[in-house]
């Protein structure tokens, strides 16, 4: 059993799940507007993966005997400056989903509930690879620029993710 609080946390963190999906699916299409389908594929594996995490989320409320509560998801952001805008974007918003199963972790801890807290270390290690993976590529678009050869370069090698 997990309290209230901790399945009222979770389900919020079930939405912002959600929402990440709904931000990622903007940003693809954003980036295939622009004719760059190898951007619009890493975007959509994010997609798909936000909404397994979300999944995962789900299955662990209902698991715990708790009510699953989906909430509205706001409209997302569809407009960039660029494509570095929209990697900085992706960046910043996997840090505060980070800082988000981060406070996760330590209610768990507080509550000494251990099967939330085992839960959750999955998605503490997936959060350094979502970081990771996304400074990455800020990285790559503030070395190349976001203009020419190396853009398309970088098109090609993120269009290879699986």
């Amino acid at each position: 059993m997990i309290s209230k609080k901790m399945s009222n946390e979770l389900n919020k963190q079930l939405n912002k799940e959600y929402y990440s999906a709904y931000i990622y699916l903007a940003m693809a299409a954003y980036t295939e507007s622009l004719g760059f389908k190898g951007f619009a594929h890493w975007f959509h594996v994010q997609f798909n993966e936000e909404l397994d995490h979300a999944k995962k989320f789900y299955k662990y409320i209902v698991d715990q005997n708790e009510k699953v509560i989906l909430e509205k998801i706001d409209k997302p952001e569809g407009e960039f400056e660029s494509l570095k805008d929209v990697f900085k974007k992706t960046y910043a918003h996997e840090q505060y989903i980070t800082k988000c199963i981060n406070q996760l972790m330590d209610l768990s801890l507080e509550e000494n509930d251990h099967a939330t807290r085992i839960f959750l270390q999955w998605f503490v290690t997936e959060q350094l690879e979502e970081e990771n993976m996304a400074k990455d590529v800020v990285d790559k678009l503030k070395l190349g620029g976001d203009k020419g050869q190396g853009l398309l370069m970088l098109d090609s090698i993120l269009g290879g993710r699986e």
